[in-house]
């Protein structure tokens, strides 16, 4: 009887795995398409155009995230039934990894939409799914950063993508090295700032931009490295810390200079992907965090006043 016990309680444990992955991969497919649609962003895809980008959409975007759901899905698979930050997890994250960056690549037709993300999405994914108690925000990304530490032998010694060359040529350490620090711009700067500006009353669509510039204001970003070197860089750091300064974008001083901001980065042509691959990040752990009170799935983000 005993046996037959064990058996039983061991297929419901596999289901209920399987159901959490698939709510996992989910809440990663509605946290990148929330951080695509959010607007008004700082040289990057949104509701109002292309930013600095000639070969991407909203559209584009969306259908990129909701074609890698199923990988998201994997990752948070093989986060349940390893239930620990391994070697072995590290290297089956890489080849799923892997995997969905070709069907990304397929989806998009050769375009760089969600690179990034796959990586650090696919990581807190696993990482929350290693235990049902991991949901909370900063144990997840310290799971996370355990797992990223691993060295994965199927990965490439180099993929020629420009963040790789970025951090090459200006000695910074990037996606893996955000990574395997647990995330620090999410735990530290992302999640506070979105949870503070809630906290002070400003609009869902105003706290999430709030929390876009916290990360982009000290991020050494590779993608605005690889487009305008440090003088680029510094000026999306500037130009992101004087939104804040000026109340951030519920205020109108605020929205006034996120405006200019937009603006000169469009006119710089640089566009901070790795920010917002990070802003996608951190709603990913608020939506998860069973500390956060209940809201919505989707909350209908209000128009900011003034835009465009």
């Amino acid at each position: 009887m005993s046996a037959i016990v064990h058996n039983a309680r061991s297929i419901v444990d596999s289901a209920c795995h399987a159901t959490w992955a698939q709510e996992l991969g989910a809440h990663v497919v509605a946290s990148l398409i929330d951080e695509a649609c959010l607007s008004p962003k700082p040289g990057l895809v949104d509701s109002r155009g292309n930013g600095s980008h000639a070969d991407l959409d909203l559209a584009l975007m969306q259908r990129s995230a909701r074609a890698l759901e199923p990988a998201f899905a994997s990752m948070a698979a093989a986060g349940a039934l390893a239930g620990a930050p391994t070697v072995a997890l590290r290297e089956t994250l890489g080849r799923i990894g892997r995997d969905a960056e070709a069907t990304m690549m397929a989806t998009t037709r050769g375009v760089n939409t969600h690179r990034g993300a796959i990586w650090a999405l696919g990581l807190l994914a696993a990482a929350a799914a290693t235990g049902r108690g991991n949901a909370d925000a900063a144990r997840t990304a310290a799971i996370a950063g355990a797992i990223a530490r691993h060295p994965d032998r199927g990965a490439p010694g180099r993929t020629g993508h420009k963040g790789e060359q970025a951090c090459r040529q200006f000695k910074v350490a990037g996606a893996r090295g955000q990574a395997q620090a647990g995330f620090p711009h999410l735990i530290e700067l992302g999640l506070p700032e979105l949870r503070r500006s809630r906290a002070r009353g400003d609009g869902e669509a105003s706290a999430r931009l709030n929390a876009l510039l916290a990360i982009m204001s000290c991020l050494d970003d590779t993608c605005v490295l690889a487009r305008g070197g440090v003088v680029a860089l510094r000026q999306v750091q500037d130009g992101a810390s004087g939104v804040l300064a000026a109340g951030g974008a519920g205020t109108l001083a605020g929205r006034r200079a996120l405006r200019s901001f937009g603006q000169q980065a469009v006119a710089a042509n640089v566009s901070p992907g790795g920010s917002a691959d990070l802003l996608a990040a951190t709603l990913f752990l608020d939506r998860i965090d069973p500390a956060v009170d209940a809201r919505p799935t989707h909350q209908p983000l209000r128009r900011l006043h003034g835009e465009a």
